[in-house]
């Protein structure tokens, strides 16, 4: 699973070809949105605070974080922090970003149900994405199956929790469009902009499930051949 085989070549280099596309798309698009003011003239801040007090949402605050496209919202501290580009920007890629992140707080103030699963397989998928691999080669190397089946369960765990994660991204998106539009904050013409912007950003998400589901599955076949 360490080397260049013929299923590396066949599953995972597609895989991380559409992850590199992906990334060029929600880049290339961010930078032409990001070029485009709203007529209103709201920043990704005062968007997110809009959104939030809409929402009768008072114990989320919004702050600035350092980086490009490191938004993000923390449920443990309730913060939405934006990066530079979208906190005090007014551009139309801004303020769909900042509207995402919000819908992930407002998300976890409903008690949506996708999260509350994607909470409850966190723990595991984070001691898989660094227990999994080891795992595996270790098993590989001393001829214990056991290991190895040890590393595809919990590796499992990962591709999981990113299968879970799109729907939340998705819904995300759907809420910062819909909310966008009843507040006012973007025009029809304006909200197609965001919704470009968001559609590519959910495109990364589907390539990094995309990329795990293509290793597991390079990985349960090697784990065949070799028995």
């Amino acid at each position: 699973m360490f080397y260049i085989d013929n299923y590396y070549l066949m599953l995972v280099v597609p895989a991380i070809i559409f992850s590199l596309i992906a990334q060029m798309m929600v880049q290339s698009r961010f930078k032409k949105y990001s070029e485009i003011f709203s007529a209103k003239g709201l920043t990704g801040e005062d968007t997110a605070n809009l959104i939030l007090m809409k929402n009768g949402i008072s114990d989320v605050s919004v702050g600035r974080i350092n980086g490009n496209l490191t938004d993000n919202f923390n449920p443990k501290t309730k913060v939405i922090s934006l990066s530079q580009p979208v906190y005090g920007s007014s551009s139309i890629a801004a303020i769909g970003v900042a509207a995402h992140e919000t819908g992930h707080a407002i998300q976890h103030n409903t008690g949506y149900s996708a999260i509350k699963l994607r909470n409850a397989v966190l723990p595991v998928a984070q001691f898989g994405s660094s227990a999994a691999v080891p795992l595996a080669i270790l098993g590989f190397f001393l001829g214990l199956p056991m290991l190895v089946n040890a590393g595809i369960i919990l590796f499992s765990a990962v591709v999981l929790f990113q299968v879970i994660t799109l729907p939340v991204e998705f819904n995300a998106s759907r809420r910062a469009a819909t909310l966008l539009k009843e507040t006012g904050v973007l025009s029809e013409q304006e909200l197609e902009g965001a919704k470009k912007v968001l559609a590519a950003a959910a495109l990364t998400y589907v390539a990094a499930m995309l990329t795990s589901l293509m290793s597991l599955l390079r990985l349960i076949l090697i784990s065949r051949r070799r028995d």
